[in-house]
């Protein structure tokens, strides 16, 4: 009987230690999976580089996320966003690095979501009804849209953002830092560090952002404008 006791009581430890794995498991970060193909994007983003910068520099800020929060398991499972709108209030020895990994995970899973093949033709809806009322036009738009991704020195991201009155506007931000900490919504968004396009077009950001125009998903555009 006492046999059949401890075993009971080592089946338990292992369930709740197992559970506790578990538990602690979920509040780390992951990347999540592509919704499409790696070679869906191809040939305006090539399958090399869509495995390298999905599956190693969006992975890399991943871990290095939650390697920082390791220290401060209180800021275990806190949303990205919870952490970046309240990143003043993350500890001094590791605010830096979240900010940087944080905001390299927010914005590489936007980029993501924000592609899809066969998405490219203009959009529609009211998308397309505030590009017009706010740029003139969607020629415009992509205009000036593209300036603002080649006008940005080193490495960033080039936004469509909506303010809380539905106005957009165009912003460049630097390295990994994000708009919603502007207060304003990412509606589309490209990256332009160097991983991601330097593979197949070298130095030519230019045609890299012209062809990336084949692969934006209005639709989820859309969905994002129209939300509140």
């Amino acid at each position: 009987m006492k046999k059949i006791i401890a075993l009971a009581i080592c089946l338990m430890a292992l369930i709740t230690s197992s559970a506790s794995a578990l538990e602690t498991n979920d509040k780390k970060f992951v990347v999540p999976p592509l919704k499409y193909s790696y070679n869906a994007l191809e040939p305006y983003i090539d399958e090399q580089t869509m495995r390298i910068h999905h599956d190693k520099h969006h992975e890399a800020y991943v871990g290095n996320l939650n390697k920082a929060l390791d220290k401060y398991p209180e800021l275990q499972g806190k949303t990205v966003e919870q952490l970046l709108l309240n990143i003043n209030k993350v500890p001094s020895d590791i605010r830096e690095t979240v900010r940087n990994n944080a905001g390299g995970h927010y914005n590489h899973t936007f980029f993501w979501n924000i592609m899809s093949p066969n998405k490219g033709a203009n959009p529609k809806g009211n998308v397309m009804k505030a590009i017009e009322r706010d740029f003139g036009s969607m020629d415009n738009f992509k205009k000036l849209f593209k300036q603002a991704a080649l006008d940005r020195f080193g490495s960033g991201w080039a936004w469509l953002l909506k303010d809380n009155s539905g106005k957009l506007s165009i912003v460049s931000t630097a390295n990994q830092d994000t708009p919603i900490q502007l207060g304003l919504k990412p509606i589309i968004a490209i990256d332009v560090w160097e991983h991601a396009y330097y593979l197949k077009y070298q130095n030519k950001r230019a045609d890299y952002i012209d062809a990336w125009w084949n692969v934006v998903n209005w639709d989820r555009a859309e969905e994002l404008y129209n939300e509140r």
